[in-house]
């Protein structure tokens, strides 16, 4: 019989009452009225819902072998007896495909139920070159999001001379959006030839990517008092009101020293609320890398640290492909760029898993 660690077991009960804690909130009147709530605790109930339902039929799987067991030891006739076998070794095969499935979703199931994500994508080294690359990745995230119907939407953004972005930053909300971006934190390369090259060599660009899990309100000890804001006029081209309408917000984070500028919009107010949605994201982001060192060491061993000095990604124009440098894997070029990233988040997935595994 396949044992499952009494810690394991602890945890997976805490899990399932949280998961009974989600469905009970969501029939509660004062719950059902707060739309933020009720995004909350529906998030929280699909996230942890395959691994309850996996967990509920391996307890099943135990009390089905303990029925078998007891009916082989007083059971003397034959008949019955071989019934009562061959209902053993179903339960048991079932259990010991449950207990894998079970630690898989385990491992998975802290970042299944972060449901909202700011992607800062920064062009790099290689000029105009570098931004129109910025802004192909960019429209790659963006139609893959739209693919999945999550929610993108934009909090910043500062073309490029010759098009494309110098950088965009963006908010993505939507069932998975964590546990499938948060491998596209890092340098990401292109190798093309620009259009504004003539004698057709092809050059090298970066781009860098920072995916950062948006916390709850709830979720981070933020005291508005340790925050200096700054109401400034715009800069840059933007019409008649940059540098005449005190629109943009500045914050600083004084403890941390951590800044943010947001002038995207021409109200102050929505820019006030999107600077600090972008604070919070930052400095939760800083607390969690703190907090799990051990684990973001783990999982950097395979699958990387999400910096942005390390290259995970190759584009190659020529070869028409895509080369994953933490799977050692190519990718057919034009799918990924059009949003087709399913086959890589597979892929890291499945080694992320593994690693963690080791680790149980």
């Amino acid at each position: 019989m396949v044992d499952i660690h009494p810690a394991l077991a602890e945890r997976l009960t805490a899990l399932e009452r949280e998961f009974e804690a989600a469905e009970a909130a969501l029939l509660d009147p004062s719950v059902l009225a707060n739309h933020t709530l009720v995004r909350d605790h529906s998030l929280k109930r699909s996230s942890l819902f395959p691994l309850v339902r996996a967990w509920r039929a391996l307890q099943s799987a135990q009390a089905r072998i303990r029925e078998s067991d007891a009916l082989l030891k007083t059971e003397s006739d034959e008949d019955l007896r071989d019934l009562a076998r061959a209902e053993r070794a179903e339960a048991l095969q079932s259990l010991s495909d449950l207990t894998e499935e079970v630690k898989q979703r385990l491992v998975r199931s802290e970042d299944d139920a972060v449901g909202a994500l700011i992607l800062e994508i920064r062009a790099g080294v290689g000029g105009d070159e570098a931004a129109l690359f910025a802004g192909d990745l960019l429209d790659m995230y963006s139609q893959f999001a739209s693919g999945r119907s999550w929610l993108m939407e934009s909090l910043e953004q500062v073309p490029g001379e010759q098009g494309g972005v110098r950088v965009a930053i963006m908010s993505v909300e939507g069932e998975g959006a964590w546990s499938s971006l948060g491998y596209e934190g890092g340098t990401h390369q292109v190798k093309r030839v620009p259009a504004t090259e003539t004698k057709g060599r092809v050059h090298t660009s970066t781009a860098t990517v920072a995916v950062l899990p948006q916390p709850r309100e709830v979720e981070i000890d933020l005291n508005p008092a340790d925050v200096k804001e700054m109401i400034t006029t715009a800069t840059g081209p933007g019409g008649q009101n940059v540098n005449k309408v005190s629109t943009a917000v500045h914050l600083i984070h004084e403890p941390t020293g951590t800044e943010v500028r947001m002038q995207d919009t021409k109200s102050q107010s929505q820019n006030r609320q999107k600077a600090w949605k972008l604070l919070q994201a930052r400095l939760f982001e800083s607390q969690r890398r703190a907090d799990e060192a051990a684990r973001a060491a783990e999982r950097s061993a395979m699958i990387g640290t999400g910096s942005r000095a390390e290259k995970i990604r190759t584009y190659r124009w020529k070869e028409s492909l895509v080369m994953d440098h933490r799977l050692g894997r190519s990718f057919p070029l034009q799918p990924v760029l059009s949003g087709g990233l399913d086959s890589i988040v597979e892929a890291l997935t499945e080694l992320d898993v593994a690693r963690r595994l080791e680790s149980m």
